[in-house]
């Protein structure tokens, strides 16, 4: 569950749209703040289960350094993501830490959102093919795992967004499904509070 939170924080940066088609068109689109903060709504669709589980909560992006993923409602839960680490917090306790050094999923994770959030499309590239199409004053992406280990453990994915992204879908080769909308989006230093600050 994690792993797909980490993903769809990095992707509501600036993320997959980049892997694009037209990438260059919704990549002029993309506002692209030092810090962005903002609430999310996710919704969770399990395969042979007719009531999807339904959490809420703020995140944060902060470029060069990572993301902030608080889950706050149905129980508080914080997961902080960096180039070196995943870190999970339950309260003020780290109730669990992943090394990109010595965890496979974490360094996939990691490659993601980090080429995601430098930008790297080259990287992108290599794993990602993608169709999408833009209008106005939106775009819509879909995504598709190039290496299959990726797509076992990511699935496909499809955005929806204008200046920022405002929604991802993530259909996993398990048949859950995972819908997150983001809203709220706030920019700049104060975007964050002081917990979230204290943090990074």
């Amino acid at each position: 569950m994690k792993k797909y939170l980490a993903i769809a924080a990095a992707l509501a940066v600036l993320g997959g749209a980049q892997a694009a088609v037209p990438s260059a068109k919704i990549q002029a689109m993309l506002a692209k703040p030092a810090v962005m903060c903002g609430r999310f709504d996710q919704t969770k669709h399990l395969a042979g289960m007719k009531k999807p589980l339904a959490s809420e909560g703020r995140f944060c992006v902060i470029a060069g350094k990572g993301v902030l993923w608080r889950t706050l409602k149905p129980f508080p839960n914080t997961l902080r993501l960096t180039r070196e680490e995943i870190v999970n917090y339950q309260g003020e306790r780290v109730a669990m830490r992943l090394d990109a050094k010595t965890e496979p999923t974490v360094r996939m994770i990691n490659n993601v959102l980090f080429s995601l959030l430098s930008g790297d499309l080259a990287q992108l590239d290599t794993l990602f093919e993608g169709e999408g199409s833009v209008d106005a004053n939106s775009w819509n992406v879909a995504l598709k795992p190039r290496q299959a280990a990726l797509e076992k453990a990511i699935g496909t994915i499809k955005l929806e967004g204008g200046a920022y992204v405002k929604q991802i879908v993530m259909n996993e080769a398990s048949g859950d499904r995972t819908t997150i909308v983001f809203s709220a989006i706030q920019t700049g230093e104060g975007a964050m509070n002081k917990e979230e600050a204290a943090l990074f």
